[in-house]
């Protein structure tokens, strides 16, 4: 089946783990990592994300981009093709750079659904433009992706069953369309919305999807994270790696590597290089025996409004300007983040050095359990808290804290709950008995419904229209696995 009727998201999820888990040395970027006389970088991340609605001219799925084409008289969807052209600039502004001397870098995360659109809407300018950032021998050292989830789900409101089925759908897509050598160069995780769960049992489950699908390390919120004592994060964490723990109500306990994305979520951070102008005024840092240097990391839309339209492409060049040639021995540069990790693993950083910090609000929890944890006590623990403590949330945080992903959207919620138990239910046990049913159009099928019913605008938007895509979609793939146990029975 063309990739344009149908994504790449399944049918090869062996030789997917196996690959994404091979000897880290043979991901590493083969740069020179030379950063002796380095005082501070600085690492930019953007974010793209269009989502896939049920709202072709006959119900078809369709790219939210192309139904902005289709429709330019509502909203801001007259910003259509330069949306599309933000898609694909840095393949202009990269090698323009590289040819005059420079050592530009950047991190990218496209959500499975954008990049699935743009081959549905046969936009060759673009893919042809994400594959010379990503496949050029000369360009890609420069370009770091960050994998996610395929279609944009928020962690906390997604079934923790699902993780495993966002993540290697993304890796399934991202190979499909850029090579195994491509995926290999992953190593770093990009949480839509920056949502990372604080529920344990919910957020020791992610860290193990991530660990099991290969991942290094995530970039989180500042304010989505705490000391395990519960303090906020002290300056001197803020700009250097920090271990994530979750603590599962077993007592089981698991970490990943995480860099710190400090502020707010203003995409102006981002646009007008605030990074680079940060990382100007911090040192080096003293971290057990080595001394570091620091590290400032921002992630942001890439396509919304006028800052990262028009601003970035020319804050973004003269950034480097300042900076100067590669031959320059400048104090502060741009490192990407597995970059930055890869200099200090070969410097002989040891990862126990680093502050070890947790969700948020966790702290509430521990204190409340004494001896041993177990699942009785946790249990208890939560509904002592829920009793005492009206501000305690097991909702995550995320950098949009002024919505909700849950409250008022159990007609979002409950589909989702109802069509991943349908799916598990219809396919966990015949896929163990026969992995190569996750070949089948049946299986792709419904597994295509249930992720993009766990994409987060369908409530970012609010009740209406948004809401009744996610029933269209929910109906749809209960009408799939209802037609597959039909036809097994």
């Amino acid at each position: 089946m063309k990739n344009k009727d149908f994504p790449s998201i399944c049918g090869f999820e062996f030789a997917i783990n196996e690959l994404v888990n091979k000897e880290r040395n043979s991901r590493q970027f083969k740069e020179n990592l030379n950063f002796e006389n380095v005082n501070s970088g600085f690492a930019c991340a953007l974010h793209m994300h269009q989502p896939t609605i049920p709202a072709g001219k006959n119900g078809e799925l369709i790219s939210h981009l192309q139904y902005m084409f289709e429709h330019t008289s509502e909203g801001d969807n007259h910003n259509a093709e330069p949306f599309a052209q933000c898609y694909k600039r840095l393949a202009e502004i990269i090698p323009s750079l590289i040819k005059d001397g420079y050592d530009p870098k950047i991190m990218l995360d496209y959500s499975g659904n954008l990049l699935w659109g743009i081959e549905q809407m046969g936009r060759e300018d673009i893919l042809s433009s994400l594959k010379l950032l990503t496949c050029d021998e000369t360009v890609h050292p420069h370009v770091e992706w960050l994998g996610t989830f395929w279609s944009h789900a928020v962690a906390s409101s997604t079934p923790p069953s699902d993780f495993k089925l966002q993540i290697t759908a993304w890796q399934h897509h991202f190979s499909a369309l850029f090579g195994e050598d491509a995926l290999l160069r992953v190593n770093g995780f990009s949480l839509p919305e920056m949502h990372l769960p604080n529920h344990p049992d919910v957020l020791f489950q992610l860290i193990k999807a991530l660990k099991e699908c290969g991942y290094r390390w995530v970039m989180v919120q500042e304010h989505s994270v705490q000391n395990i004592d519960g303090s906020s994060l002290r300056d001197d964490q803020k700009y250097i790696p920090n271990m994530l723990k979750a603590q599962a109500s077993n007592g089981d306990t698991i970490s990943i590597l995480s860099l710190i994305k400090t502020q707010g979520s203003d995409t102006k951070l981002v646009g007008q290089m605030q990074p680079y102008y940060e990382a100007l005024g911090l040192c080096k840092q003293h971290l057990g025996q080595h001394i570091i240097p620091k590290l400032v990391s921002q992630i942001a839309d890439g396509e919304n409004g006028g800052v990262m339209m028009n601003e970035f492409p020319q804050a973004f060049i003269q950034a480097y300007k300042r900076i100067g040639p590669k031959t320059n021995i400048s104090p502060t540069i741009a490192m990407n983040g597995s970059e930055y990790l890869n200099f200090l693993e070969t410097s002989n950083v040891d990862e126990d050095t680093y502050p070890v910090i947790q969700a948020i609000d966790q702290h509430k929890i521990w204190g409340k359990i004494s001896g041993p944890i177990t699942p009785t006590k946790f249990k208890k623990a939560i509904e002592v808290l829920k009793e005492e403590d009206q501000s305690f949330s097991l909702s995550g945080a995320s950098w949009t804290n002024d919505l909700s992903w849950e409250d008022g959207y159990n007609n979002v919620l409950e589909p989702i709950s109802k069509l991943s138990s349908y799916f598990h239910e219809t396919f966990d046990h015949l896929v163990a008995q026969n992995p190569s049913l996750t070949k089948t159009h049946s299986y792709q099928k419904a597994l295509l419904y249930l992720l993009l019913l766990e994409t987060s605008c369908f409530r970012y938007w609010g009740q209406g229209k948004w809401t009744d895509y996610a029933k269209t979609i929910f109906e749809k793939g209960e009408e799939v696995l209802r037609n597959i146990e039909i036809s097994s029975n």
